[in-house]
């Protein structure tokens, strides 16, 4: 069923990794498999109608049986955690089986998260259970096609056994795809150990994979030009949570990929009453991954991650420090400016005017002021392109902010080389109508914890077409009802 395995990362340096086969589950039962993620990884399309039903793929996505040619491994990492320096983390519970080549060429990670107590669980169980392994199928699905660079979700299943947080719950075993899972983490690795060799592979293997550009540029510039390539993918990585209302809940620099995919979909939410201090992450007591603190905990981590080059950067660590701030001090207009694109799109605009970011933090204000569902007050500006504001005005507490900024908007789209039936298409495919709302995916995940996966599997089904009016599933556009607000997520996988 497997592609052909590449190998790339377990044919580095022993130091990289620690072997480590799956541990082999009660009784595995495939819940759910990706069958357009598997078309373009390559899988075989003769395996997929029965893919379901197929014991041998409950097996393998579990980890009981082992592809041919992976050779399983958990990698080395560090990372910052809520600020806090821990020099060896790893991959606690997850294993990566090796890459596979794409139908478009791009080399992708294969690993099973949930595998088993691996050297790096530092006490844990090293398992996962069902209801955060849905939960990370469903938002990942849902970012990638709400155009979200992320991980990708291929396959999750029941693992038979009951794993123990909280409470004890069934287990489970994801199977995730990534372009590949260099962190930040995995640079601080090394650098904590003083290793400027594993540095070195570390970055050139980035840009073998990410940044291929770089290759033919000469050492004395090539690794900060790695710097600045991964810190333009975070800036508009970032821009894009942002003008979801997506909060990530755990920004360590163990869970920054350079890639720059989102990775690592623990207490994860989207917004619903717009609120820039909101933070859902039970863990997060002091607030350092709210909503509007996301865009500078990224650039805190961009320079952590430009720390561990310093080496590579210039022979003089002062010139090298001096030559890697400038970079990181750019952050800042990198990350304004894809944010205020993002902002356009999401205002109907197609033109840029010197205006356009005031009019853009006018209607955020107006959405605090009225406590409006983030979602659905951009959608509803594609009602009210013409002059009809009344639906808008609806998911307000209050309007008086939003009445004051229609004119200026209305105004600003009258400068547009386009019509307001153009507009309103414009936004209505660039505002979706239906996200992974908290209290809807909690819903499913408890019913799929009793045996039922209709919701889960209903769920999924709204999800992958977010931007188009469903009939049927209405409600599954609405806000949470009153008394089923979910404020808080945890950890899980």
């Amino acid at each position: 069923m497997f592609p052909e395995f590449t190998l790339r990362y377990a044919r580095l340096p022993d130091r990289f990794f620690l072997r480590f086969d799956p541990v082999p589950v009660e009784a595995p039962r495939l819940l759910a498999f990706n069958r357009p993620l598997a078309e373009e990884l390559g899988f075989d399309p003769a395996a997929f109608d029965e893919v379901l039903d197929d014991p041998l793929a409950a097996e393998t996505f579990a980890g009981n049986v082992v592809p041919a040619g992976a050779e399983p491994l958990a990698q080395a990492y560090a990372g910052h955690q809520f600020g806090h320096f821990n020099p060896r983390l790893g991959d606690g519970r997850a294993v990566l089986l090796g890459e596979v080549t794409d139908r478009e060429g791009r080399l992708r990670d294969i690993q099973l998260k949930g595998a088993g107590c691996t050297p790096f669980s530092r006490g844990a169980d090293g398992r996962a259970p069902l209801g955060p392994v849905l939960r990370e199928y469903l938002v990942s699905e849902a970012m990638h096609v709400l155009g979200i660079p992320t991980t990708r979700a291929l396959a999750a299943v029941a693992t038979g056994e009951r794993v123990f947080r909280r409470v004890p719950e069934p287990g489970a075993v994801m199977t995730r795809v990534a372009s590949s899972h260099l962190r930040v983490g995995t640079f601080q690795y090394f650098a904590a150990r003083g290793d400027e060799e594993a540095i070195r592979l570390l970055a050139d293997l980035a840009i073998e994979r990410h940044y291929p550009e770089l290759a033919a540029l000469p050492p004395e510039t090539r690794y900060l030009s790695l710097v600045e390539a991964v810190q333009a993918r975070q800036a508009r990585l970032v821009a894009g949570w942002m003008g979801l209302g997506f909060i990530h809940g755990v920004m360590n620099t163990d869970n920054t990929s350079v890639a720059g995919e989102t990775i690592d979909y623990g207490p994860c939410a989207f917004m619903e009453a717009f609120d820039p201090e909101q933070v859902f992450s039970s863990i997060d007591e002091g607030g350092r991954y709210a909503y509007r603190n996301q865009p500078w905990i990224a650039q805190w981590n961009l320079a952590r991650f430009a720390e561990t080059l310093i080496p590579l950067i210039d022979d003089d660590a002062d010139r090298a420090v001096g030559r890697a701030t400038a970079v990181i001090q750019a952050y800042p207009d990198q990350y304004e400016a894809e944010w205020l694109a993002v902002m356009r799109g999401k205002l109907g605009l197609a033109g840029e005017e010197e205006g356009d970011r005031e009019l853009a933090e006018a209607f955020l204000e107006a959405m605090a002021a009225g406590r409006a569902d983030f979602t659905l007050a951009f959608r509803g500006l594609s009602e009210a392109v013409e002059g009809d504001a009344a639906g808008l005005l609806e998911r307000f507490d209050t309007g008086e902010a939003l009445q004051e900024w229609l004119p200026r908007w209305r105004a600003r789209l009258a400068r547009e080389d386009a019509d307001p039936a153009t507009i309103a298409a414009r936004l209505r495919g660039t505002n979706p109508l239906y996200i992974p709302r908290n209290h809807q995916v909690e819903a499913a995940l408890a019913a799929a914890a009793e045996g039922d996966l209709t919701p889960f599997e209903t769920l999924a089904e709204v999800l992958a077409s977010p931007f188009e009016e469903q009939p049927g599933h209405e409600e599954y556009a609405m806000p949470s009802p009153a008394g089923q607000a979910v404020f808080r997520t945890f950890c899980g996988t």
